[in-house]
């Protein structure tokens, strides 16, 4: 039994507005009322995005707070002027220059319209083939500690494992890679960007939250009442949810 990850859910006061964004800034169509979801290049009524990760936009009554989330995006580009062309756009779609300590980097960091951190990649050829997103990026204290939970969480294949960073992708490697960074003093706050895993069909739910209780997952309660999701922390407290085969 296994978990695949199959959509990145950032929490959002104006949902539609976040979720208009990442379409947009993604090349992106939305497909699912009452949230706004977002895949890739299947597009229509696919779901899950069968080459990739999705992003699922949901509406919540808190702001985010002026912490740096602990869980971001990376996105890719092609060559430098892919690199200032993306920029560009994404600054006309509402994004902000965001400052979180990283100095004189290739890369840009910027915010979505409710302060969102993410990152516009210089050119790398690693992220060549994932589409736009080329990594989802966590801030972790111990990444050989997030390896061993998550890749024994999810199906993806571990790639790189050091003091420094975790990096894992699907085994058939297509889409983004999942890379844990050990971050020094990173802050426990209210995750407001997470994933969201799916068992397989015919894989039982139950039993896959139990497993991953085993491995050292942990219930959260985020006032989320009777759904049927079930909401997790990992070893460091990272949120994820166990979608429901149904979702």
């Amino acid at each position: 039994m296994a978990l695949r990850p199959v959509q990145v859910n950032i929490k959002a006061l104006d949902h539609s507005a976040v979720g208009r964004f990442w379409g947009e800034a993604l090349g992106w169509g939305a497909h699912s009322p009452g949230v706004t979801t977002y895949t890739g290049p299947a597009g229509g009524t696919v779901w899950p995005e069968p080459v990739g990760v999705g992003i699922d936009v949901v509406p919540v009554p808190e702001p985010k707070t002026t912490a740096k989330n602990r869980v971001h995006l990376d996105l890719a580009t092609t060559s430098a002027a892919h690199q200032a062309e993306l920029i560009a756009r994404l600054q006309e779609l509402g994004a902000t220059p965001a400052h979180v300590g990283q100095g004189d980097v290739p890369w840009t960091v910027l915010a979505d319209p409710e302060g969102n951190e993410f990152c516009v990649l210089e050119p790398r050829e690693i992220y060549r083939d994932t589409g736009p997103i080329a990594a989802v990026v966590v801030d972790c204290a111990d990444p050989r500690a997030m390896a061993r939970f998550w890749g024994e969480a999810m199906d993806w294949t571990l790639h790189e494992v050091t003091d420094d960073q975790a990096v894992l992708r699907s085994a058939k490697s297509v889409g983004p890679y999942l890379e844990f960074l050990r971050t020094p003093g990173v802050q426990t706050v209210p995750d407001r960007i997470h994933l969201d895993l799916l068992p397989y069909p015919g894989d039982d739910k139950a039993a896959e939250v139990a497993r991953l209780r085993a491995l050292g997952a942990t219930d959260l309660d985020l006032g989320q009442g009777d759904v049927p999701w079930t909401c997790l922390a990992d070893p460091e407290g990272h949120e994820f949810c166990v979608l429901a085969p149904s979702h």
